[in-house]
C-alpha cells in the first residue's frame, strides 16, 4: 500500500479567524510538539515514587490499542502575532506543505 495515503498535508499559510483581531487574517502554521518534561514537577515526582522499590510496576501494563495520535496545529497571526492552538485531529502523520 502507498504510505502517502495516510499523510495530511497542511499549507504553510491559512486564512482563518484571529481571536485577538476579531477578523479573519492570514496565519502561519506549525505542528504543535510537546515540550521537555520538568523533572521537578509534582506529577513526575509522584510517578517516580510509585515506581521506586522492590518488585514490578505498581500498575498493570496496558496494551497500546490506538495506532494514531491527535496532532494539533499552532497558528500565528501575521498581523498581531497572536499564537493559538487548533484542536487536534487524529492522524497518522501531518506535515506542512512546502508551497
Amino acid at each position: 500500500m502507498n504510505g502517502e495515503r495516510f499523510i495530511m498535508k497542511v499549507p504553510k499559510v491559512i486564512r482563518t479567524f484571529c481571536p485577538r483581531c476579531l477578523t479573519h487574517q492570514k496565519h502561519t502554521v506549525k505542528i504543535f510538539k510537546k515540550g521537555k518534561p520538568r523533572i521537578t514537577s509534582w506529577g513526575e515526582r509522584q510517578h517516580k515514587r510509585l515506581l521506586k522499590g522492590y518488585g514490578s510496576t505498581p500498575r498493570g501494563k496496558q496494551k497500546q490499542v490506538k495506532t494514531t495520535k491527535k496532532q494539533s496545529m499552532l497558528l500565528k497571526c501575521e498581523k498581531c502575532g497572536y499564537v493559538s492552538v487548533r484542536k487536534g485531529v487524529r492522524l497518522r502523520k501531518m506535515e506542512v506543505a512546502s508551497k
